[in-house]
């Protein structure tokens, strides 16, 4: 029998996949204990110990293609976007779930190289996995590798991305669209102009002093549909307008190049590293500030304002005198992009 890639034994519950787990998936992730009983137990559950506060949960399900990328891979990925779902609702990531789905004949080294990359994301956040699953499916039944990732964290204030107010300044983290345009580049097979590589990072660590000024009154993150939903969202969720100027948007010459090649809008376009946010007018110096002190905020920028015109609906200001309404997506134009 092969032993460098899967086989449907390795989810069948016996030797190959106890073997499996305690040689290649339980080591990588022993950055301390969930509580009385954590992953070492390998028990049917897990015991977190949460301070007061209020319990956020999410869970999520990732099948990017391909899953390497320029600038990461399917591991980072899912740690990182369960991590920024908690982040962007105001919470502190404590504890993280993830399950394997893969195809038989899927190379050990790959998957090898993924729990590596999602385990260095988890220990720098201090964050310790809990609980899993591994399933294997047949040759052509699935394409390689998904993963299934649920994250639990603890929040003073739960941040919602429907709490804009009139007035509120609308603040984006960073340059948009560089994970979805990295990846279709990826994926397409062609040059990288520009050195092109996904955002993909955990905003936890950028996060946490800007919350505790207790001046962001929503907060997304840009994932699928990109920017344009990410907006469009929060305008409809709130009942207010979003007037954003166009030419505020950080946006990088590689990006901007790839999307007028392909005919893609590069605001409509997955972010897997930045943030929406909106902040009281009276203290955005200083969430500006703080963001810019932080490698993954030294771009973020004020895009626009929420007003009380056109509820539910974004303006897009164009700079050269035209206004037009940024449409929510229909769907991300990339499929596949997390």
């Amino acid at each position: 029998m092969r032993d460098d890639w899967i086989t449907t034994l390795h989810g069948a519950g016996g030797e190959l996949m106890e073997r499996l787990l305690v040689e290649r998936i339980l080591p990588k992730f022993r950055h301390r204990r969930a509580g009385p009983i954590g992953l070492d137990e390998l028990d049917d559950g897990a015991v977190v110990e949460l301070p007061p506060g209020q319990v956020v949960v999410t869970t999520d399900n990732h099948v990017v293609k391909p899953p390497f990328f320029p600038g990461g891979d399917i591991g980072t990925l899912a740690a990182c976007g369960t991590v920024n779902d908690l982040a962007v609702m105001g919470a502190r990531p404590v504890a993280l779930t993830m399950a394997l789905v893969l195809e038989e004949g899927f190379p050990l080294a790959d998957l090898e190289r993924i729990l590596t990359s999602a385990a260095e994301v988890l220990g720098e956040l201090e964050l310790p996995l809990v609980a899993g699953d591994t399933k294997v499916m047949g040759r052509g039944e699935l394409d390689g590798i998904a993963i299934n990732t649920t994250g639990i964290g603890v929040a003073e204030r739960v941040i919602s991305d429907g709490g804009l107010r009139v007035g509120d300044a609308v603040v984006v983290t960073g340059p948009v669209g560089e994970h979805g345009m990295a990846l279709l580049a990826a994926r397409e097979g062609f040059g990288l102009a520009g050195g092109l590589r996904s955002d993909v990072a955990p905003l936890w660590p950028l996060f946490r002093p800007v919350l505790a000024t207790g001046a962001v009154t929503a907060a997304k993150d840009p994932t699928r549909g990109g920017l344009a939903a990410a907006l469009n969202e929060m305008a409809r969720k709130a009942r207010v307008g979003i007037e954003v100027e166009e030419e505020a948007i950080p946006l990088r010459p590689a990006v901007r190049g790839v999307g007028e090649l392909l005919g893609i809008s590069p605001l409509e376009v997955a972010c897997e590293g930045r943030a929406v946010l909106g902040v009281d007018p009276d203290r955005v110096e200083e969430v500006l500030a703080l963001l810019r002190a932080h490698p993954l905020g030294r771009e973020a920028h004020v895009i626009g304002r929420a007003i009380a015109e056109h509820p539910g609906r974004v303006v897009l200001d164009t700079g050269v005198g035209g206004r037009r309404f940024l449409e929510m997506p229909l769907g991300d134009p990339v499929p596949r992009i997390c």
